[in-house]
């Protein structure tokens, strides 16, 4: 079992996103990881983890981390462990998106800061360095040696799989925002809820405690969230994301 966890109440409590009424949604153990489709099924924990579902935004969420410190969920979820549940977080995920970034923004290199905000390893920005992106840094609170917040604003600020790790994510939405130069934009990744997720309910693959996914996203919700902060939303797909007050001319083509 582990400790520590906020209890859960069977009342309805305000959504993180609204602050409209959230009930309880389902519950998980801890265990459950997003790897369980490929076979990655561990032992039951024995520590149950409430998810709520507010009824107006469709944001899903669980608080019963909201009162862990870092070092609390560096011990228990981004631990010397985590990469079993995540296998994709150590190279093959951060080189593609460098792939994307590069295809994208290259012909604008010399002339784009660029912040991975959770970029964990520095395998993204170490690749983009390497295809001469002059600045490309790496900040991460749980990783030691990128846990110092760069100085300074950024072109681009990209954000690859960590919106849904955040316990507080208006919070942390506003802390990404103070690192964008004006304009500039946020690239991000968070998949959505699907349109069946009703019917899957906390079966669906992207529930995974284990993986310290604690914060899913409805369209909706996503759109509000930035939305609070004077930030457009433009969605690529369910998972590929833009945020950004104004986009530039050489992206206008991802808003059709």
């Amino acid at each position: 079992m582990i400790d520590s966890l906020k209890p859960a109440s069977a009342e309805p409590v305000a959504c993180k996103i609204c602050g409209d009424p959230a009930p309880l949604y389902g519950v998980v153990d801890f265990n459950r990881n997003c790897e369980i489709p490929n076979g990655v099924k561990l032992a039951l924990s024995g520590t149950p983890i409430y998810y709520r579902r507010c009824d107006s935004c469709g944001f899903l969420f669980t608080d019963a981390f909201d009162d862990w410190n870092d070092e609390q969920f560096k011990a228990h979820i981004y631990n010397d462990a985590y990469h079993s549940v995540d296998p994709g977080y150590m190279a093959e995920r951060p080189n593609s998106n460098a792939e994307v970034v590069t295809r994208l923004w290259g012909p604008r290199k010399a002339e784009t800061r660029v912040l991975d905000y959770g970029g964990g390893n520095d395998v993204f920005c170490t690749a983009l360095r390497a295809n001469g992106f002059p600045m490309a840094v790496t900040y991460d609170p749980m990783v030691p040696e990128y846990a110092r917040r760069p100085d300074g604003k950024f072109d681009l600020v990209t954000c690859f799989e960590t919106l849904e790790h955040l316990p507080d994510p208006q919070a942390g939405i506003a802390q990404i925002i103070e690192c964008v130069a004006d304009p500039g934009l946020i690239l991000f990744t968070t998949l959505l809820l699907p349109a069946d997720f009703d019917i899957q309910r906390l079966n669906w693959w992207y529930i995974g405690p284990r993986n310290g996914h604690v914060s899913i996203f409805s369209k909706q919700a996503l759109a509000a969230s930035w939305g609070r902060y004077g930030y457009k939303l433009v969605s690529l797909n369910n998972n590929n994301h833009l945020a950004f007050r104004t986009l530039p001319p050489f992206l206008a083509h991802l808003q059709k």
